[in-house]
């Protein structure tokens, strides 16, 4: 995941060459690049981790487990006698509520990990238009180094450019819509 401060990617040729190998080699073999770092047969892609480039709810169980329910991501201690203690004390999970900012930033981010990318249609229902126009506008020199690209109502990063900068279109995404 890209996180605010990270450095962005590619940073050198080579990387840039083998992405553009990768993805070569691997599409005319008949493989669908259908998120950032993963291909697949068709009808066959990871449908677990499509739940969190999905931004869907999720539970996880055990030790270092996180979860995504109800608005609120939590993870469990990591440390079999920290994770005892948890479990001795009841469970408890206390952690705020994702704030709808840091719910668009992540919607964006894993979202944009997908070929398909995000629905504007789904961001305008659950932020607003006013929110897609912003994000638009943010995006514009992206969308002129065609790094991004809107395809049948479907906000994405290009395939290979834009995964390859996908980190420095999420930098800008942060910078400009963070709280």
């Amino acid at each position: 995941y890209y996180k605010p401060g990270d450095q962005p990617l590619p940073t050198d040729e080579t990387t840039v060459k083998m992405y553009r190998m990768a993805q070569q080699i691997l599409t005319s073999a008949g493989y669908e690049h259908y998120e950032i770092s993963n291909y697949a047969q068709p009808g066959h892609q990871c449908r677990h981790n499509r739940v969190y480039w999905e931004n869907r709810p999720y539970y996880g169980f055990g030790m270092g487990a996180a979860s995504y329910v109800e608005g609120k991501r939590f993870n469990r201690p990591r440390k079999t006698k920290e994770y005892y203690q948890w479990v001795q004390d009841g469970a408890v999970i206390d952690c705020e509520v994702t704030s709808p900012d840091e719910v668009l930033l992540e919607t964006l981010m894993l979202g944009l990990r997908l070929a398909e990318g995000v629905s504007l249609g789904v961001l305008a229902e659950q932020f607003g238009e006013k929110k897609v126009e912003e994000i638009h506008q943010c995006l514009q020199p992206y969308y002129e180094k065609g790094w991004v690209e809107v395809v049948q109502e479907r906000l994405r990063l290009t395939d290979p450019d834009g995964f390859l900068f996908s980190n420095v279109v999420l930098a800008g995404l942060f910078r400009e819509l963070g709280e």
